[in-house]
């Protein structure tokens, strides 16, 4: 049981998706697509005013989080970018839905990116949390400014195989701490923490994040099969569907802009808002 009530599941593609869904079955689709380190509940309050507006909502635990698993012990966990949004299409498919809005933020709003820029006739439009983050690992490869690279240490942590251990022994407390730092004006309680915390405990959890951060940075291998894929978005394809971009202007890891960096990577209309006094886990 959750907030959202009891989770459904459903086999999509070479998962078993633990999913939560609220609202009519016949209402527009709209997929909640959420980051690292959180789960489905960062939605637990947005889901109801989406499902009393007659949308059909879904919110998945992503791969090795929370109920999902892997159909087969056998399967590469990998957590390359395509993957993670191949597995959205793959649930879309189970579900029978042809075209969602996508929304997301951290790993979600890279997802959402991928799926509407490959795949627009499957996506009526998207919300993207910190606007264009389909990653080039050649350019991943450049060093940033000190203090953007400050904001992003648990990816040089997770680099390590101390990093590795550190995640396996202290998945809560390294979670809180970048709760903590990632959305400094966020006053959440225990109660909020263990709520989420309880998703960390999938078997997979592990894996499938340090396989996240150091395939972004060229330290492990993805599948061959999705090297095209991966070619494809290396290329920065472009957005052509209607796009909302957001940044909170407390976001201790992606400071807010004005979305004119990437303007270029969005062809549909787009509006971008600044929320204020919200960090990185906006929802």
């Amino acid at each position: 049981m959750s907030d959202f009530g009891a989770l459904k599941q459903i086999d999509a593609g070479v998962l078993s998706v633990g999913y939560a869904e609220v609202g009519p079955s016949d209402g527009p689709a709209v997929l909640l697509l959420h980051g690292w380190p959180y789960d489905i509940h960062s939605y637990v309050e947005v889901a109801p005013l989406l499902a009393a507006a007659g949308y059909r909502v879904i919110v998945p635990h992503l791969r090795g989080h929370g109920a999902t698993r892997f159909l087969s012990s056998g399967t590469f966990r990998n957590a390359q970018q395509s993957v993670v949004a191949l597995d959205t299409l793959a649930l879309m498919d189970a579900l029978k839905i042809e075209k969602a809005i996508l929304a997301g933020y951290d790993w979600g709003a890279r997802t959402a990116n991928i799926v509407a820029a490959l795949c627009p006739e499957r996506c009526k439009a998207i919300v993207s949390v910190n606007g264009y983050l389909i990653n080039n690992l050649e350019r991943n490869k450049l060093p940033l400014p000190p203090r953007v690279e400050w904001g992003w240490w648990y990816q040089y942590y997770f680099a390590t195989e101390r990093g590795r251990a550190g995640l396996e022994a202290n998945r809560r407390e390294l979670a809180k701490l970048v709760w903590k730092f990632n959305s400094p004006t966020w006053d959440f309680d225990d109660a909020t923490f263990d709520r989420t915390a309880a998703s960390f405990d999938n078997p997979d959890y592990v894996s499938i994040v340090i396989h996240n951060y150091r395939w972004r940075l060229s330290l492990a291998e993805g599948s061959p099969q999705y090297d095209e894929l991966e070619r494809r978005l290396a290329d920065g394809p472009v957005i052509p569907v209607p796009a909302i971009t957001l940044d909170g202007d407390a976001d201790g890891v992606a400071p807010a802009t004005d979305g004119t960096s990437y303007a270029k990577q969005f062809s549909g209309r787009r509006t971008h808002r600044i929320v204020k006094g919200v960090g990185h886990n906006l929802p």
